[in-house]
């Protein structure tokens, strides 16, 4: 009897932990030691011992008749504590909020960067006398080294400390900023831009593990997470406008240089509030996947960004474009050997997951590639000032956080099929609307509804997808999922801003080109009227009288017919989009398993 006695008092003491006990408070758990004590006792000594159970069956049948009056009892206390003892856990409520809104700011500056630079755009083809193919890569080459260093900023942060590298990618950022900011040339600015963006997939993924490491309770995980994705869509309402305010009254640096307060505010407030946590059984990074992945990512941008200038059929684009694929299929392969891959192929099995992210790729390929040449066409062609550009393009960000929020609803009732379908749709009319009505004569009043069209097919795609591609994979690889979602984003529009870049400029060209035929130009200006709209109408204005008003003229006609095939082809992609995700995307989802996911039919 006392040996049975003896095991179960220490079996009690072990319920005292948090994996037995749910409260953690000390005061209930030493009033549930004073009143379950005798229970433990009564029931080792008594029931246990007449049946003459051996003292570790004893034990363990202990352990399971106390954990349910323990876990009652507890909530018990809790709901009943005075306001004394309730002080802690508003605390804690408080501390979570402000470490919530510190990560949530920290990530809107990464993702509003993009976006309050299209309006840039034209000022810095009138600044630093930027071409077509240099704006692209001002905007790409942020984009590819994002995507292309993402899942390995995950690991890391999740293997050395979370805390840590989110603290390294926002001094990354900030610094990266600052020498964007005082650039004196292109080349020096895209540099820049390349090394934000290792700031940026070091910040953001180790954002998200540290509010699934915050927020324990599955409820406030998912309204914590909600918040941090919706900095998206606000990056993309407030960005244009951001970037016209600024310009209107500094010069174009301070699109870059405005990061660096905000960051610095970000940086301080994380080191009081944000807690360190890593984890030491995490994979190892796959630095050789991610160079793999830049290398075959910037290969195929270079061919399809430089395809206008240097021919479309030559030898130097060919071959480029064939030395990516090999560098991408080398990625995939290795990605398929290695112990620790950075991407786990076999998620790609599930359908959930594989044709979400290929609907988001779709989705963002038309969004942001639409938003790269509308800014020009405010600008450039109808003659707005940024901000008054910005204010512009506010309806496409309107419709979009309007009606995200609105997404679930109608998948609740139609399907996540029928929805991504339905916004790849609205993306793809909008698209097309637009490019309808582009011409030398198009007012704002024109592109409206197309532009309405565009946020609202966004608005429906984006949280649709994203909760399939994180969904198909098991709750505690979230963040895999999570990373793999962000990386089908900013490689969909990294393809989109270099499609409709080159499709618009290859236009341009062939035009202005046939326009300037036997005349007497000089190559100097030849270069720079072939070069972008901007340089074209910059050679205008100093040529003056009726040449100059001919040359602006047959500029702006030549820009708007590579405009609207630009869109004509952003609509195609994503009408094709459609069909693809009609034939593939289950219209349910459903969380599966750590069994089922690692099993390669999951999700057909």
């Amino acid at each position: 009897m006392g040996e049975a006695g003896a095991v179960v008092r220490v079996d009690f003491v072990n319920l005292e932990s948090p994996r037995c006990c749910q409260c953690q408070h000390p005061k209930v758990n030493q009033r549930l030691r004073a009143v379950l004590v005798s229970l433990a006792g009564r029931l080792a000594a008594g029931a246990l011992c007449r049946r003459r159970i051996g003292s570790v069956q004893a034990s363990r049948r202990a352990g399971l008749l106390l954990s349910t009056p323990c876990r009652l009892y507890s909530r018990l206390l809790v709901s009943s504590r005075t306001p004394q003892e309730q002080a802690p856990h508003a605390e804690q409520r408080s501390r979570q909020g402000a470490i919530l809104a510190v990560i949530c700011v920290s990530a809107l500056v990464v993702n509003v960067d993009n976006t309050i630079l299209n309006v840039a755009l034209p000022t810095l083809v009138r600044q630093l006398r930027a071409n077509s193919s240099e704006l692209q890569w001002i905007v790409d080459s942020y984009a590819m080294v994002f995507a292309g260093l993402l899942l390995v900023g995950g690991s890391l942060a999740d293997r050395f400390g979370r805390k840590r590298f989110f603290l390294i990618g926002l001094t990354v950022f900030a610094g990266a900023s600052t020498g964007a900011g005082f650039s004196g040339s292109v080349s020096l600015l895209i540099g820049w831009r390349a090394v934000m963006g290792i700031g940026a997939a070091l910040t953001i993924p180790a954002s998200l593990s540290i509010i699934n490491d915050v927020f324990r309770v599955p409820a406030e995980r998912a309204r914590a997470i909600g918040a941090w994705a919706g900095t998206i869509g606000l990056g993309i309402a407030i960005g244009p406008i951001a970037g016209g305010l600024l310009l209107a009254s500094f010069w174009w640096g301070s699109v870059f240089l405005v990061n660096v307060p905000i960051i610095v505010a970000g940086f301080v407030a994380a080191l009081v509030w944000v807690p360190d946590s890593k984890n030491p059984a995490a994979e190892q990074p796959d630095p050789a996947g991610g160079l793999l992945s830049v290398a075959g990512l910037g290969l195929m941008l270079w061919a399809i960004i430089e395809a206008p200038t240097e021919g479309w059929a030559s030898g130097e684009v060919i071959g480029v474009g064939l030395s990516s694929l090999v560098v991408l299929a080398s990625f995939a392969a290795w990605e398929a050997r290695s112990r620790h891959p950075m991407l786990r192929l076999g998620l790609f099995s599930d359908r959930r997951f594989s044709i979400a992210a290929a609907g988001e790729s779709f989705g963002t390929f038309g969004l942001l590639g639409a938003l790269f040449v509308q800014t020009q066409f405010l600008q450039f062609d109808l003659g707005y000032s940024p901000l008054q550009a910005g204010l512009r393009i506010l309806p496409i960000a309107i419709v979009l956080v309007v009606s995200a929020p609105l997404s679930p609803v109608v998948a609740r009732f139609i399907g996540i099929k029928c929805t991504a379908a339905a916004g790849l749709a609205a993306i793809g009319g909008g698209l097309w609307q637009v490019s309808a009505v582009a011409s030398a004569a198009t007012t704002y009043g024109d592109v409206v509804p197309g532009m309405l069209l565009i946020g609202l097919g966004a608005g429906l795609l984006l949280p649709t997808a994203t909760n399939s591609v994180v969904g198909a994979v098991p709750q505690g690889d979230s963040g895999v999922g999570s990373a793999s979602n962000a990386v089908a984003l900013q490689v969909g529009g990294a393809l989109g801003v270099a499609v409709f870049g080159s499709v618009l400029s290859t236009r341009y060209q062939d035009r202005m080109t046939a326009a300037l035929a036997g005349r007497h130009v000089p190559t100097d200006a030849v270069g720079t009227i072939l070069g972008s709209l901007g340089g074209a109408l910059t050679v205008a204005g100093r040529a003056g009288g009726a040449t100059g008003a001919l040359l602006a003229r047959t500029a702006r006609s030549a820009f708007m017919s590579g405009n609207k095939a630009s869109l004509a082809v952003g609509a195609v992609v994503a009408l094709v989009g459609v069909f693809f995700v009609l034939a593939g995307l289950p219209s349910r989802i459903s969380r599966p398993s750590p069994e089922q996911a690692r099993s390669p039919g999951a999700g057909g």
